[in-house]
């Protein structure tokens, strides 16, 4: 099987569930996406910027820096220097852990400004958003419940269009960075779309998924297993400690979007049978 069917198969796994029409969605997308993705990191070297953080209530939630922590792992097994991106609490909450740049929360006057003086000191070779609010057409930022959550949102969207390197978006709803790509088909969707594009679009029913599913197809084609020895769970206790919530019920639970934690580790030993088939 070639890489761009292996491809397929990922982007099929991952849009099965369906709960907010990325199946749809799937179809505006040129099959292969994982796996030009996946070619982006492949031989990656330098600082990789990865933002993250959806901000819900006074916190953020599950969705996102659970994957921005893998793709982290991954790019500092390919021996490039990953550095994560977001606001408060976020960027608080995980400092002392990991590198990461802080990002001001609710200033979107000034957010163009500060991507560019961020951009300049790493000097980035790709820029990665995974579950960051994407600004909509009209300057604002909405979460999926229509709710202007722009005080609250520190703004990525400016690393994607400024910077001079690749770009990935990953989302799962409409309003998230990237989104802008396939905006025509958006408008089939009940959510107000984020107009922010990016050079490859990744989309899964769980954004976290997405990352794996990056690293999935990135471990066929470099013949290393970039998801062995990764705890889902450990991870998202290691967020709930810090003040994380589920998304969807905004609750601080172990669970993605609504979904447990059993459902995204079957998932993950999905993706990983196969990396061994390949």
């Amino acid at each position: 099987m070639n890489h761009l069917h292996i491809s397929q198969q990922i982007e099929d796994v991952l849009t099965a569930r369906n709960p907010r029409g990325m199946k749809t969605l799937q179809a505006a997308l040129s099959p292969g996406y994982y796996y030009r993705a996946a070619k982006m990191l492949q031989n990656i070297s330098g600082h990789v910027l990865i933002g993250t953080g959806f901000p819900v209530i006074n916190t953020y939630e599950t969705d996102g820096p659970v994957g921005a922590i893998a793709l982290y792992r991954a790019v500092e097994a390919l021996g490039a220097t990953p550095v994560l991106v977001c606001g408060a609490p976020l960027a608080d909450a995980i400092s002392s852990d990991y590198r990461v740049h802080k990002i001001t929360v609710g200033e979107p006057a000034t957010s163009a400004q500060e991507a560019q003086l961020v951009i300049d000191r790493y000097q980035p070779s790709l820029v990665i958003s995974i579950e960051r609010p994407g600004m909509a057409a009209d300057g604002h930022y909405y979460n999926m419940r229509g709710e202007n959550i722009s005080e609250r949102c520190a703004s990525f969207d400016y690393f994607l269009t400024l910077a001079n390197c690749p770009t990935i978006g990953i989302g799962d709803g409409g309003n998230e960075i990237g989104m802008g790509n396939v905006a025509d088909t958006l408008t089939g969707l009940n959510i107000i779309p984020s107009a922010t594009c990016c050079d490859e679009l990744l989309i899964a029913d769980v954004s976290n998924w997405a990352a794996h599913g990056l690293l999935t197809m990135l471990s066929v084609i470099s013949e290393t297993d970039m998801l062995e020895g990764w705890d889902n769970l450990a991870v998202l206790q290691y967020l709930s400690d810090r003040g994380s919530v589920d998304g969807v019920t905004r609750e601080n639970t172990l669970t993605e979007d609504g979904l447990h934690a059993d459902i995204s580790e079957e998932l993950i030993q999905n993706l990983r049978k196969i990396i061994n088939k390949h």
